[in-house]
């Protein structure tokens, strides 16, 4: 009995080619074959890769020579592209090249027909034979992508096996060695690991090997070697650190995620890891001796009780500690009355009279001992605390202003500091609107100083944010003018009302001449713009008389008051 070969499923084949005379003859020969094709035309590459994406097809049918982009682009772009059709590539020339044909199969074709030697014959054979090695082409890669991946990944966890481990530290250091930023190595095992095989047996031990692995994943942002050493051992190496606050952060990320039990099929089990931290090149510039570094580390950690991460050197240990306590107190402030503001009166130079204040944020630990605002404040804003902390100061400073200007029947003002992460936070502007009605102030009296820094980073969205903060009504400062970040387009690009000349800018004594000649300048060059100047850090008569003498608008420092809390502050008005 005969079998009708068109009754087999059509053979869905993508030609493409620029010549339509070539396209057609193609077709003819292709017809008179007992096999049953359902064809799509494409005149060139890029048509012919929409195609491709929008349809599925056994053959590509591909001319060399086209216009614009040749065939070999295209082959090229198939071997790369998202969708995997289990396609065989086919190319066709004019050209009898044996060169070029043997260029068509290494760029990825499974067979190369000159178009001169075109049958019906020789195109059905070509397809069968371009089909069979394409099958066997994806048989070969598919063992040799599950040999290295058996090769590369633990068997149980998936993640890294200690040789991807070696091999990517070597390369991570050696680029380390060339660019500006640290590398961190985490190596962490589980505390006490052989008594829960022991009494939960092995099953369990490997599920909870699994879950722990799931959990430290989510700790990570993606970028980082994440790998199983062997047992309960694994390692993350962290590249592109800017400092080792980043290491400390990602370490106490894990602590935190392994709090809470590890509830497995069995048995619940909370667990303790014990962390060991390294840097290159801080602690070295060799591999190998990170890893002992980490590791020394790690037994140092093995020491304390319960979960605990600890650096390599002994004074990155005392400030991680430091940071540790610092972020840990933040973390509570609000809630445990840790936070109070002081206020620094702001005075117009012209009549000595206070005009305004500036909010200034303090935090004491709980035992009273005060903690400096340069060691907390880039800790609240790198542990991101600083928009909660923030928000509070916003609030508590309106309300401040609302009941001094009652109290005293002056229009004070209010310069209150947002941080670069503020000004990324959703929710600050309404914060600022609900204030401001609720305390019924009006918001020409509230100041919102950002600085320098704040504003060599400003993107479309934060520049949008402070042109609605401006247009509630609210003034906006530029803080630390003078320390080297700002541009002059940024003055003309922002809503800015107030300039403040850094306090180290101010010049130390009369013989000073440069830094007269630069705060001069810079005071000619805010007042060009009509903008109102605020000198900062004004500590003595001849400063004062040089703010004076240059028609500068408002002036604070320690010559007119040092911050002062509130009931010393009422006690210079009522």
């Amino acid at each position: 009995m005969s079998v009708n070969r068109k009754a087999v499923r059509p053979l869905r084949l993508l030609m493409v080619d620029d010549d339509k005379v070539d396209r057609e003859m193609v077709k003819r020969l292709l017809e008179k074959s007992d096999q049953n094709f359902l064809i799509t035309e494409a005149s060139g590459v890029d048509e012919g890769l929409v195609s491709y994406d929008q349809n599925g097809f056994d053959v590509v049918l591909l001319d060399y020579r086209m216009p614009q982009r040749d065939g070999i682009e295209m082959i090229l772009e198939l071997k790369t592209h998202t969708r995997d059709y289990g396609t065989a590539i086919i190319m066709m020339s004019s050209a009898e090249d044996e060169k070029l044909s043997i260029d068509c199969l290494e760029a990825g074709a499974q067979d190369f027909i000159p178009k001169a030697e075109i049958t019906t014959r020789r195109l059905q054979n070509s397809i069968v034979h371009a089909q069979t090695r394409f099958k066997l082409e994806k048989e070969l890669r598919d063992s040799y992508l599950r040999s290295k991946d058996l090769a590369e990944k633990d068997g149980l966890t998936g993640l890294a096996n200690r040789f991807v481990f070696e091999e990517a530290l070597k390369t991570a250091v050696a680029n380390n060695v060339r660019d500006e930023f640290k590398l961190g190595l985490l190596l962490f095992d589980i505390d006490d690991f052989k008594y829960v095989n022991d009494v939960h047996g092995h099953d369990v031990g490997d599920e909870i090997l699994k879950l722990l692995c799931l959990r430290v994943s989510n700790c990570l942002r993606g970028g980082e070697l994440f790998s199983r050493l062997g047992g309960d051992e694994f390692a993350i190496i962290i590249s592109n650190l800017k400092g080792d606050f980043q290491l400390a952060a990602i370490s106490k990320r894990i602590l935190k995620a392994l709090e809470l039990p590890i509830e497995t099929s069995m048995t619940s089990i909370t667990l303790d890891i014990s962390i060991g931290m390294a840097i290159h090149p801080d602690n070295t510039f060799e591999g190998k001796e990170l890893i002992k570094c980490a590791d020394i580390a790690m037994y140092r950690a093995k020491a304390k009780a319960g979960s605990q991460a600890c650096f390599f050197h002994s004074a990155m240990q005392v400030e991680y500690l430091r940071r540790y306590n610092v972020e840990s107190i933040l973390a509570t402030a609000i809630d445990n009355n840790l936070l109070s503001l002081v206020y620094q009166p702001v005075f117009n130079p012209q009549k000595m009279n206070i005009i305004g204040f500036e909010a200034l944020l303090r935090l004491q630990d709980y035992s009273g001992n005060m903690i400096y605002p340069d060691e907390f404040i880039p800790i609240a804003e790198q542990s991101g605390l600083i928009v909660d902390i923030g928000e509070w100061v916003l609030i508590n400073a309106i309300k401040q202003l609302k009941v001094w200007q009652q109290s005293t029947g002056l229009k004070f003002t209010m310069a209150i500091n947002l941080s670069p992460i503020q000004l990324e936070s959703g929710k600050l502007l309404s914060v600022i609107e609900h204030s401001i009605s609720h305390n019924s102030v009006d918001p020409i009296d509230v100041e919102f100083e950002i600085t320098e820094t704040a504003v060599f980073k400003v993107n479309e969205e934060t520049i949008g944010r402070i042109q609605r903060i401006n247009s509630v009504g609210c003034r906006i400062a530029l803080d630390d003018f003078g320390t080297g970040y700002s541009s002059i387009s940024h003055l003309l690009l922002l809503p800015i009302k107030t300039v403040k000349l850094d306090r180290s800018m101010m010049p130390t004594a009369g013989h000073d001449e440069n830094s007269i000649k630069l705060v001069k300048a810079m005071i000619s060059l805010v007042s060009n713009l009509e903008l109102e100047i605020v000198a900062e850090g004004i500590e003595d008569e001849f400063q004062f008389k040089l703010m004076l003498e240059n028609h500068v608008d408002k002036a604070q420092g320690y010559y007119f008051s040092k911050p002062l809390d509130v009931a010393a502050v009422e006690k210079l008005f009522l």
